[in-house]
This record gives C-alpha cells, sequence and structure tokens, in this order.
C-alpha cells in the first residue's frame, strides 16, 4: 500500500492569504522582518519540502515495493531449492534435515480419539 502524500493546511492558507496582502500594497513592510517579500519566501520554503518531503515517500513506496519483490524471489527459490533436495535425495533422507526440511518419518501424525 502507497503512503499517502502530504498537504499542509498552513500552506493552503498562506497562498490565499497571500493575494490579500498583495492587494493591500505590493511592497508591504509592517516591520521586525514582516513583508510580503519575506512571507512569499517563506511560503516557497515550505513548498520545497513538502514536495521533497512527498518525492522521500515516493522513493520508501519503491525500494518498499523492490523489497516486496525480492522477498518473493527469494521464497520461491527456497521453495524450489527444497524440492529439489527432495526430488535428489528424497523426503526422509538426512540431507533433506540438513536443508531445514523435516524428514517425513519424524513428522507426528494427527491421533484421533475413540468416540464412546
Amino acid at each position: 500500500m502507497a503512503r499517502r502524500k502530504k498537504g499542509s493546511r498552513v500552506l493552503d492558507m498562506a497562498l490565499r492569504r497571500v493575494s490579500g496582502f498583495a492587494a493591500i500594497d505590493e511592497n508591504l513592510d509592517l516591520g521586525h522582518g514582516l513583508t510580503l517579500e519575506n512571507y512569499r519566501k517563506a511560503i516557497a520554503d515550505v513548498q520545497a519540502k513538502l514536495d521533497a518531503y512527498n518525492e522521500a515517500l515516493s522513493s520508501a513506496d519503491a525500494a518498499r515495493n523492490d523489497l516486496e519483490t525480492a522477498e518473493k524471489n527469494l521464497r520461491d527459490m527456497s521453495e524450489r531449492m527444497m524440492n529439489a533436495v527432495a526430488a535428489v535425495y528424497g523426503k526422509d533422507s538426512s540431507e533433506y534435515e540438513m536443508a531445514g526440511g523435516v524428514r517425513k518419518s519424524e513428522r507426528k501424525r494427527p491421533k484421533r480419539e475413540k468416540r464412546a
């Protein structure tokens, strides 16, 4: 499942407000560094960081998909290897047990109770 990309309510609100601030004065300066130019720079900074974050999520999704594919391939190969060992040496062989299988003679058979 892909990770959900993040949006920003703060960024959305700032984008709506910037046009209002520009309507007041294109060179708006409220003192203490509160200028329209600095506001636009802050908006651009947040947008760039949000884009980078969402790109990282996409990269993580791609890496996860690659890992899952590699695991599936390894699982299939493990199964094929065990089947090949069983075919060559038999399921009751010590080689089959050495490969990680359970010998056929060592499997517990289910015991059924007699009902009266």
